[in-house]
């Protein structure tokens, strides 16, 4: 039976959360918009096939990449069975993509605004991949990877309200972030690239792993705005 990697690749631009999806090239879908993903190579780990992927139908390289959960085989692709695992990627630098291999095109979308007419199950594997991401800013220094190696505590609250659709209270929440030991750490210089006061450049404290480190307490995801 065949196996299939598909990848949910995030970013945070002008405030909102994007996807990255193309176009694809061949049937079965063609020309419809689906998630970057294909078939996983013999001898190839799913990590690999996920990055290589990825990496020829659109150019993107995530700085994280983490497995999601795997989908099928039955029911989702008309060629017949197929077992897809998903993967979530994040990229700080949304770029502008590069289409090739079996896609005809590649394009950066707020999360949104994408329609309901994505190919086989892709509607469904991004839903999940979104909320994986809204639930491991809860408890984890992920929205970090959206930053880049150095950033303010505004630039992470603004991933946080990008991802969670809500705003969050700027006091408490620069009081969350500086106050959890072994979390982030002041990097000594300043941000003076823009309107208003200076802002103090942080970054992870080194060694920090996005997959294993743990907020404690959590930083607890507020209702959403009726």
């Amino acid at each position: 039976m065949p196996v299939a990697v598909d990848i949910v690749a995030l970013t945070v631009a002008a405030d909102r959360l994007e996807i990255l999806l193309v176009n694809r090239g061949i049937e079965p879908f063609r020309d419809r918009p689906a998630l970057p993903g294909g078939f996983v190579l013999a001898g190839e780990s799913l990590e690999a096939a996920a990055a290589r992927e990825l990496a020829e139908e659109t150019s993107v390289r995530p700085t994280h990449l983490e497995q999601l959960r795997s989908y099928g085989p039955l029911g989702r692709d008309p060629r017949g069975p197929v077992l897809t695992v998903a993967y979530l990627a994040v990229v700080p630098d949304r770029g502008a993509p590069s289409p090739g291999g079996d896609a005809g095109a590649a394009a950066w979308v707020p999360v949104d605004r994408v329609g309901d007419d994505l190919a086989f199950d892709h509607a469904q594997i991004l839903a999940d991949g979104v909320e994986r991401l809204r639930a491991k800013l809860e408890y984890s220094p992920l929205a970090t990877a959206f930053c880049g190696s150095t950033f303010t505590i505004a630039d992470v609250r603004a991933v946080y309200e990008a991802v969670w659709g809500v705003p969050l209270e700027q006091r408490n929440f620069h009081r969350k972030l500086t106050g959890t030991p072994g979390f982030l750490e002041p990097t000594g210089r300043m941000r003076t690239d823009g309107p208003g006061r200076p802002a103090e450049l942080f970054r992870r404290v080194p060694g920090l792993s996005l997959w294993d480190a743990v907020l404690y307490p959590p930083i607890l995801r507020p209702a959403p705005v009726a």
